[in-house]
């Protein structure tokens, strides 16, 4: 089981990226997959959710509006689509898998397999 998470970069306020989360080993159409991020010295924090099979989709407040999860099963990879990104989204993002109960998608400890983050910084 592997995750590779992809497309972070530099970018400014206002603009947008689209994160990637490739995944093998394992058909993710029949698990969770989850994003998360943890900016310098702050716990880590979910950020979006894509249940598995029926792909219903959670979003935490602070991105609601402006991130969109979104998974290609031919591709077996999910994305995270950011749009008007502030400075306060600027972290580390980590895609994981895991079949949580809803009310706890944003617990890290649900999830059992990790990938290995990439930086998104947005500067002001």
């Amino acid at each position: 089981v592997q995750l590779q998470a992809s497309g972070g970069g530099l970018v400014q306020a206002g603009g947008s990226l689209r994160l990637s989360c490739a995944a093998s080993g394992f058909n993710l159409y029949y698990d969770g997959i989850a994003w998360f991020r943890q900016a310098p010295g702050k716990e880590r924090e979910g950020v979006s959710y894509i249940r598995g099979s029926s792909g219903a989709r959670y979003y935490a407040d602070s991105v609601k509006g402006r991130f969109t999860i979104s998974r290609d099963n031919a591709k077996n990879t999910v994305y995270l689509q950011m749009n008007s990104l502030k400075p306060e989204d600027t972290a580390i993002y980590y895609c994981a898998r895991g079949r949580p109960v809803l009310s706890a998608w944003l617990t890290s400890s649900m999830y059992d397999s990790w990938g290995q983050g990439t930086l998104v910084t947005v500067s002001s």
